[in-house]
């Protein structure tokens, strides 16, 4: 975690169109060093507030600083040295090369003919490998996977050397490996490089596991801050995305259908990894919740057998138990 500088303020901060206010309000932070997840429902102004803050529209009231100048008294030259920003678009970058699009990352320090110096380069070189793209660096962008691709757009944000780079929906079109290599790279940078990262996601779970802090939108257009962990126990978290078909299971850190969590009570004993995909089994199957029953797993994960105490029943599969147990419930 960062040292606690804070980089960027916004100061009762409302943020819409013309006379239609999104969110309103608002007293929020970014701190040097810090992964910062922005979550909430869709349409909830997530993309407005981004946009907002960085310029791009004009807030309705209140203001932003960074580094303690007001947003309005910053040049856009000078904006492009102090914060980056990936947008969640698509990549259509046409025919250019990895290297070359990850070089305009530092069009605003080059000369006007766009000139790469010593420095420039060793600062892309860098950026190509932190972002493990430069294996195919001389590659077309058209090529990539989207993963690939949106790797390269935070290769260029890095190249862009700011203080500050904010990622809207960065995961929005990857599969989920891609996704978590996405958040490990984002927390991984911060820890490296100090730089402050916001990040605006639909990925609760990855967001709870790798943010240091969270923005999260709330009904009634304002935001909760804090710690993922004091948004969950609080139950910010819940208010946020529940609903009465949908809750937040407090012990397994995720969102369920209201009638899911039965939580066995059943006794399971044995290696800690195949006991909690057991109970995550039974509980998903709904076998019957017998607090008599206790199952004792042995023989390691590679040749795991289940075994029901007081009785001869031993099964080699997970399968197999959910089977017999449910048959038992029958009869």
């Amino acid at each position: 975690m960062g040292n606690g500088k804070t980089i960027l303020r916004a100061i009762d901060l409302a943020v819409g169109y013309k006379e239609k206010e999104v969110l309103s309000g608002l007293n929020l932070v970014l701190n040097e060093g810090e992964l910062t997840c922005l979550l909430g429902p869709n349409g909830s102004g997530k993309s407005t507030l981004i946009r907002s803050i960085t310029g791009i529209q004009k807030p309705l009231s209140g203001k932003v600083l960074i580094q303690e100048r007001s947003l309005s008294e910053i040049t856009p030259k000078e904006m492009a040295k102090t914060l980056s920003l990936v947008l969640t678009d698509r990549v259509t970058p046409g025919n250019l090369t990895v290297f070359a699009l990850v070089s305009l990352g530092r069009f605003p320090y080059t000369s006007w003919m766009g000139s790469l110096n010593g420095k420039d380069k060793e600062l892309i070189q860098w950026a190509l490998e932190v972002t493990g793209t430069l294996h195919f660096a001389d590659r077309h962008v058209g090529e990539l996977s989207d993963g690939e691709k949106q790797k390269v757009m935070i290769a260029r944000a890095l190249v862009q050397d700011t203080d500050i780079i904010i990622l809207d929906e960065p995961t929005a079109h990857l599969d989920s490996p891609n996704r978590i290599e996405i958040f490990h790279l984002l927390k991984e940078l911060t820890q490296k490089t100090n730089k402050t990262i916001l990040i605006s996601t639909h990925e609760i779970d990855m967001a709870i596991e790798n943010c240091d802090s969270m923005w999260l939108v709330m009904p009634g257009k304002h935001i909760e801050t804090g710690i993922p962990e004091e948004l969950v126990l609080n139950g910010s978290l819940e208010s946020a995305f529940g609903s009465e078909e949908l809750t937040f299971d407090y012990l397994k850190g995720r969102f369920g259908k209201s009638d899911e969590h039965t939580n066995l009570s059943l006794e399971i004993a044995g290696d800690p990894i195949l006991t909690k995909w057991t109970r995550q089994a039974l509980e998903r199957s709904q076998v019957s919740n017998n607090e008599e029953i206790k199952i004792e797993i042995t023989g390691g994960r590679d040749a795991p057998l289940w075994h029901i105490s007081g009785t001869d029943k031993t099964f080699n599969s997970l399968s197999q138990l959910i089977n017999y147990l449910k048959q038992n419930d029958e009869n």
